[in-house]
């Protein structure tokens, strides 16, 4: 049985301990989207440093329908936060980049996302912070997540905890209901995860924690996606030169 209050305790003191040996006086710069991951790693951050010590940055590409989420969850944690449109610079890239190459979807839709780690480093850069990675062990299972881009961080407080983790975590944050449970749409092309995915994070939740799963054609899904995207989660392969050699 997860206790969440437990791994809650355990997750803020974790916190604590990355600062103390890695930034002892740093902010924690958080993206915010107004979804739960986000939502319980900047409250987590506020319990671990206190609300002067955490920075939430909203980053808007062009219109975005939900911020009102992301506004509701600053204001409750009562932080200092940031609004970034990053439009411009999106299309500027898109613009700049040589008429002959033909991009494709998936350039596009992670283009974003590398712009907003880009403007969480910068602003982490010139507020003496640190950047947290919101990306929890569901999303990284099967790679959902952009690399460089969300995949990317300082330092992880829910990356080991599967997404009805980080939500019964959320709970006992005292959160607003709506945003634990808020639909998580990927922040790209405007779907749902589970959209994307092809299956629901419940079922892969209870997969990751006890290797069942009913549905084989989904399993061979999960275990393809977990495959192919392990690069994500590892440093790139670096040419080691024989040492006989140096």
């Amino acid at each position: 049985m997860f206790n969440a209050q437990k791994v809650k305790d355990e997750c803020v003191l974790w916190i604590r301990d990355f600062f103390e040996k890695n930034g002892k006086d740093c902010t924690a710069v958080v993206g915010i989207s107004g979804g739960k991951d986000s939502s319980v790693v900047a409250a987590l951050c506020v319990e671990a440093l206190g609300k002067d010590r955490v920075i939430g940055v909203l980053m808007p590409n062009g219109v975005q329908s939900d911020i009102d989420c992301a506004k509701q969850l600053v204001s409750h944690l009562g932080i200092k936060h940031y609004i970034v449109n990053i439009r411009s610079a999106v299309d500027g890239l898109l613009s700049n980049l040589p008429e002959e190459l033909e991009l494709t979807a998936q350039t596009k839709n992670n283009l974003p996302a590398r712009i907003r780690m880009a403007t969480l480093y910068a602003i982490g850069q010139s507020s003496n912070g640190r950047v947290a990675n919101t990306c929890n062990l569901s999303e990284d299972w099967v790679g959902y997540a952009t690399r460089y881009g969300d995949g990317a961080g300082d330092f992880g407080p829910v990356s080991h905890l599967t997404v009805a983790e980080v939500k019964a975590i959320g709970m006992v944050l005292g959160l607003p209901e709506n945003l634990v449970n808020k639909v998580p749409i990927d922040g790209l092309c405007g779907k749902t995860d589970e959209d994307n995915l092809g299956f629901t994070y419940a079922v892969l939740d209870k997969y990751i924690r006890t290797g069942v799963c009913e549905n084989e054609e989904t399993k061979e899904r999960i275990d393809a996606m977990h495959r192919n995207n392990l690069f994500k989660l590892q440093m790139f392969p670096t040419f080691v030169p024989d040492e006989t050699d140096i």
